[in-house]
């Protein structure tokens, strides 16, 4: 097996060649050009489709989940269609993705803060040991837990109060993201469900705050620009922008957590 790291083999052309079971870790395919390959049985994962381009492709048993935009298939543009179904799948989808004034954030928090105490509740009726376990090599239960307190501390302590090391020691970034100094990243520390749902209470606590406070002249500002290595990176956001990104993690992250759950009941049963 050839193993390059760290190496520039732009240009490249691969013809005739097997590379079955390869694997692509940060590897930057941009402008690359496919044809007459087998990407069957092919896994991404936090992996970006932009302005990506298919003609005379086989598409079947393709099982897509993220962000779908712009994305237009035989004509159609799927993205809206798709939307409309999830909406009305979720009768409360748009109000917990969607909010346009501080009163609809508020709600979406009391969506978000209900359908949570219904999904940990959920999580306690398994064996401690199942919580930390992964489905499909997917984050566990508490691995989602101590996602959604980083997610917490980069969009709302760093982002909109200006912490520049809001990092708690549990807190886990997306795998893709770069080590930065500072910003913790233990994968191997395992901590009871009580122990990281006191650190996610402290965080979910912290953007109640925020919202109860909110108003339409902070919602319409922009952040102050904050100091030192870390995400997100240190320049001005939208403060709406900051808020629904935390509101989009909350949601999806649920529904992948309950999505989960079915298979670790599965295996306790």
């Amino acid at each position: 097996m050839q193993r390059f790291h760290d190496a520039d083999l732009s240009g490249s052309e691969f013809e005739h060649v097997r590379l079955a079971n390869a694997r692509f870790d940060r590897a930057d395919l941009t402008g690359s050009r496919f044809r007459s390959v087998d990407i069957g049985d092919a896994e991404f994962r936090g992996s970006a489709f932009h302005q990506v381009r298919m003609r005379g492709v086989d598409l079947y048993d393709v099982d897509i989940s993220g962000e779908i935009l712009n994305v237009t298939i035989n004509g159609v543009d799927v993205a809206p269609l798709i939307e409309a179904e999830l909406d009305r799948r979720d009768p409360e989808r748009a109000k917990a993705l969607r909010p346009s004034d501080p009163i609809g954030f508020r709600e979406a928090w009391d969506i978000n803060e209900r359908r949570w105490l219904d999904t940990v509740e959920r999580a306690r009726r398994l064996p401690a040991d199942l919580l930390h376990e992964s489905v499909d090599g997917e984050w566990s239960f508490i691995e989602t837990l101590r996602h959604l307190a980083f997610a917490t501390d980069c969009w709302i302590r760093r982002a909109i109060h200006g912490d520049p090391a809001p990092w708690h020691p549990l807190d886990l970034p997306w795998d893709e993201m770069p080590d930065t100094p500072g910003v913790p990243r233990d994968r191997a520390v395992r901590p009871s469900l009580d122990e990281a749902l006191e650190l996610r209470r402290d965080r979910m606590r912290s953007v109640r705050e925020l919202l109860d406070g909110l108003t339409d002249e902070l919602l319409a500002a922009q952040t102050t620009p904050v100091e030192g290595p870390g995400w997100p990176e240190p320049r001005s956001y939208p403060v709406r922008e900051c808020l629904l990104t935390v509101l989009n993690e909350e949601y999806h992250h649920r529904l992948f957590a309950e999505r989960d759950l079915a298979v670790l009941e599965s295996r306790d049963a």
